[in-house]
């Protein structure tokens, strides 16, 4: 059930491993989800080594590693060759297909691969929970009549709650409660930060980029580049201090991102070059030429710093490398590029299958996990979906014997 990469990617592997396969969808399309990753660049997986690729998923880095010896980002780039679709490693470490290559390229690619493995894939079919001990309820929407059926084994890849559009909205979790199995309240990630500006910074700065800059909260720190917004922040940084920020605005403590404007420069050559500052020159102007600080820097200064901005060189360093925004709160749920929550760890057994539950496994999203973007979005999900399909398999190899 599902048709984005993680359901995919099990029903591949099961196909190819002889077992009749059938994909219920209940968008018009399959990968709708997988399709909109893809608007700003196809970010696939990432380059960065396999021993440090695991910690990108925080308390569940162990599973992870261990889906990843399964299934891991050189594999997936060797999937993607295997469809015709060759992918290189970006300055960034990230990786996507070269240039020729479009999302829907891959995915036609893909679903066709799929039918040749003979892979029933079945769209407008929404699941509506579960019926007996193996049963599942479906409604065809193109005739709106619903259906109960009874398949050998299950995996449900129904995604988490963001960009609903895409199918991805979370309301699987009702039929989940109702035979007892528990889930985590999903969470906005990486998303936006709000902040409160002015009425007078919205007006003069509206949307702008900082470049080139460092992103503390609660003791974590992230390089890149940020966009200034209407309501607040976004941009990578931002987006993976999301865990760190809704922690501390879950325990009510005043959330505050320390933005650091030169961080590649030493303290030292930063306050010799404040120091050559000429009196009667502006600040904005300084800025511009001493430090390539320019608008909307002042604004922000000006903004959120204090009411009379600092002359002398070691006050005005610590302001421009430690310059606290205070964050109000996270962007809606529905805005966030990913969710936390969903299935809760303990529900499920090493191979991904629900303990109350047997011969049903969960993959991708569904499960309470999160992970910054980069290419480590999709991979988890292609690699839980890999690692579903092998306890699948071997929960029907049991079951057959």
């Amino acid at each position: 059930m599902g048709g984005g990469p993680a359901g995919l990617l099990a029903a591949q592997h099961l196909a190819e491993a002889g077992n009749r396969v059938i994909v219920y969808e209940a968008q018009a399309t399959l990968g709708r989800k997988f399709l909109v990753a893809g608007h700003g660049g196809f970010n696939l997986t990432n380059g960065e080594p396999t021993a440090s690729f695991a910690t990108r998923y925080a308390a569940r880095q162990p599973e992870f590693a261990c889906y990843f010896q399964h299934f891991s980002a050189a594999e997936l780039r060797a999937w993607a060759h295997g469809l015709g679709i060759g992918t290189f490693v970006g300055t960034s470490g990230r990786v996507f297909p070269l240039e020729e290559h479009k999302p829907a390229h891959l995915l036609r690619a893909w679903l066709e691969h799929l039918r040749t493995l003979g892979v029933e894939l079945k769209t407008r079919h929404r699941w509506l929970g579960f019926a007996g001990e193996t049963g599942l309820r479906i409604l065809d929407e193109a005739t709106a009549q619903q259906t109960v059926v009874h398949p050998t084994a299950t995996l449900l890849a129904l995604g988490g709650a963001s960009w609903t559009k895409t199918g991805s909205d979370g309301r699987w979790t009702a039929a989940f409660e109702e035979i007892g199995v528990q889930t985590v309240p999903f969470e906005p990630s990486n998303c936006g930060a709000e902040v409160a500006w002015s009425a007078f910074f919205r007006e003069k700065v509206g949307r702008q980029p900082l470049k080139n800059i460092a992103l503390t909260c609660a003791g974590q720190t992230m390089r890149g580049e940020i966009m200034l917004t209407e309501y607040g922040l976004e941009g990578t940084p931002v987006y993976a201090l999301t865990p760190a920020l809704r922690a501390v605005l879950a325990a009510g403590a005043p959330a505050t991102l320390t933005l650091n404007l030169k961080p590649e420069l030493p303290e030292a050559q930063l306050l010799s070059k404040l120091a050559g500052r000429r009196p009667g020159k502006s600040l904005a102007s300084f800025l511009a030429d001493a430090l390539k600080l320019r608008p909307p820097v002042p604004t922000l200064l000006r903004e959120v710093g204090p009411e009379q901005l600092p002359a002398a060189p070691p006050e005005l360093a610590r302001l421009l490398t430690s310059l606290p925004i205070p964050v109000t709160g996270l962007r809606p749920l529905e805005e966030a590029i990913s969710t936390a929550g969903g299935v809760a760890w303990p529900e499920v057994d090493e191979d991904l299958m629900l303990r109350r539950r047997p011969g049903t496994f969960v993959a991708g999203e569904m499960l309470d996990w999160e992970a910054p973007t980069g290419g480590y979005l999709l991979q988890g999900c292609f690699s839980t979906g890999a690692w579903a399909a092998r306890g699948l398999a071997q929960w029907l190899g049991a079951a057959v014997t």
